[in-house]
């Protein structure tokens, strides 16, 4: 392959894990760090090669770990600095990878450094915050995502101040401005990497870097509250931090690093990943998780859209990550294919295909290689997520019509994702002994492990499948790509192409049959994978079948 930079972490399939929701090996209800020790075999049996682990610090758990109150440590709830030790050496003896989440945006409320902050004006954490003295009025309006009133600011009686939050009320913002903070944060995360972590996954970070001034919002912002969330982000005080970073963190070791979020526009992103930046090494972009995010659905046009854009701006420089689906969205075949026991198993593979037969690092969620779907709530109380509680709360005082709302909320809250990994056909999934912290999916009966092995076509052998493909076609991994049939309205087609070798990958997108022309320089010379039984086109002409999917050699 030449003139291809290889890097592992351009290799890599990863594999996200909630702790939580993973394994409980102690019968609590909660997942834990044993639960996935007990499952590594079977995290090696996908094929994938590196976990990113959502946070497993001491928490109090307002926002399920992303509240850290001690960033060197372990949640009693997952075990303790033993059992990881052991995990991370599990995981290395089997040639996979760990990546940790680092969450530095903001900490908890609970975290000693805040506990001292707010306690006096004069205390040296003070400025390890933004606070903003009453006396000078309310400050200007920034948003919170989580607040009640998506207003960032909360008032503090202890000092007679505001503290900013862009997240919840237990969620005060760092000052990234003040270089004690960021030692603070270079150290921990010398912390981790000392151990032999492998890489790390930066939450909210193009948050970090404020105007201390907090000046009024610009009248762009009164148009749309995503004009609010863009002024709030990617200040280019995030570089300078980056830059940093790298030079007391990354370029100490050979880490995977991504920031989640990729900037407002294509030119933030390669600032964030251009090598020769020293900042990171891929972008995490989330305008493929935003197509789809109403009732309504989404058009293939829509997006097909979004990742050819994305596809062409990096097709010379930089790197992306690919997914459809993580712990802040809903399941993937819930939201972008079709959950009906029908097509639930065709939809899933075809969107593992689309996922590991694009450029970039694929990043897959946990029980989406079983195709794991939404899950069912009757009412607000079966909701653990605190953007679900909120929101709610907001909706009621809003006056807003609650049969629409709760339709909306129950498609695409983050809790869908957080469901119990569906192991087994007992009755908590095989997931734990004791009462689970969030319900089993009721259709854990016919979607799990232990069923799909048994099953050379399941979802799960599918997916085994897929990313050995993967690993023995390079093409797949730093292949050009070319979009073809723009204008199907069932079918996505691309190619990919490196040196000699290319493919050509072929999606439908629907549920019923799709007909396909294929150019004339598109000629297949054999299967590589289908999820569903298929021949090669006769005469360029092919019929794919609901949701098929199919890769062939070009």
């Amino acid at each position: 392959m030449p003139n291809i930079d290889r890097k592992w972490w351009k290799e890599a399939v990863v594999y996200q894990i909630y702790p939580r929701s993973f394994k409980d090996s102690d019968g609590d209800g909660v997942g834990d760090l044993r639960g996935i020790i007990e499952k590594l075999d079977y995290i090696k049996s996908l094929g994938v090669d590196t976990v990113w682990l959502t946070p497993v610090y001491p928490s109090p758990n307002d926002d399920n770990g992303y509240d850290v109150s001690d960033y060197c440590g372990i949640h009693p709830d997952f075990g303790s600095m033993a059992d990881f030790d052991e995990l991370l050496e599990g995981m290395h003896a089997r040639g996979i990878r760990l990546v940790m989440d680092i969450v530095v945006n903001h900490s908890s409320d609970e975290h000693p450094w805040f506990v001292q902050s707010r306690s006096s004006r004069d205390n040296p954490y003070r400025d390890y915050y933004h606070w903003w003295p009453a006396e000078k009025g309310k400050p200007n309006y920034r948003y919170s995502f989580f607040d009640e009133d998506n207003n960032a600011w909360q008032y503090d009686a202890t000092t007679d101040a505001y503290y900013l939050h862009y997240f919840s009320v237990k969620q005060p913002d760092l000052n990234w401005d003040n270089p004690e903070v960021r030692r603070e944060v270079y150290k921990l995360m010398n912390f981790w990497a000392a151990k032999g972590v492998d890489g790390f996954r930066l939450d909210a970070f193009q948050l970090v870097a404020k105007d201390p001034e907090f000046p009024p919002l610009p009248e762009s912002c009164a148009e749309d509250i995503k004009h609010v969330i863009s002024y709030q982000a990617m200040d280019p005080k995030v570089h300078d931090y980056l830059q940093e970073m790298h030079r007391e963190v990354f370029s100490k070791y050979d880490l995977m690093t991504v920031a989640e979020g990729a900037g407002n526009t294509f030119a933030d992103a390669h600032a964030l990943v251009d090598a020769e930046r020293n900042e990171l090494n891929m972008a995490y972009h989330f305008d493929g998780v935003h197509v789809g995010s109403s009732l309504a659905g989404y058009t293939l046009a829509e997006f097909r859209d979004v990742y050819t854009r994305w596809e062409e701006a990096f097709a010379e420089k930089g790197w992306l990550a690919i997914y459809l689906a993580n712990h802040d969205v809903p399941r993937m075949v819930s939201k972008y294919g079709n959950d009906s026991p029908a097509l639930r198993a065709a939809s899933a593979s075809l969107l593992n295909t689309f996922v590991l037969s694009m450029r970039g690092t694929p990043y897959v969620y946990y029980g989406d290689e079983l195709g794991m779907t939404n899950t069912e709530f009757e009412g607000i109380a079966d909701f653990q997520d605190i953007a679900a509680r909120n929101s709610h709360k907001k909706a009621l005082k809003d006056g807003v019509d609650m049969d629409t709302f709760m339709a909306q909320l129950k498609h695409l809250s983050r809790d869908n994702s957080r469901t119990p990994m569906q192991w087994d056909a007992s009755p908590n999934a095989g997931f734990s002994s004791g009462t689970p912290w969030l319900r089993v999916n009721p259709n854990h009966s016919e979607i799990n492990v232990a069923v799909q092995e048994n099953h050379a076509t399941s979802p799960l052998n599918y997916f085994r499948r897929l990313v050995q493909l993967r690993k023995d076609h390079p093409v797949l991994v730093y292949g050009s790509y070319q979009l073809w049939l723009p204008e199907h309205e069932q079918v996505y087609a691309y190619s990919r192409r490196l040196d000699d070798a290319a493919v050509l990958v072929l999606l439908n997108f629907s549920d019923a049959e799709a007909s396909v022309d294929l150019p004339n320089e598109l000629v297949p010379q054999g299967l590589l994978i289908s999820n569903l039984a298929a021949a090669l086109p006769v005469a360029g002409k092919l019929v794919l079948q609901p949701y098929q999917a199919i890769i062939f050699a070009l």
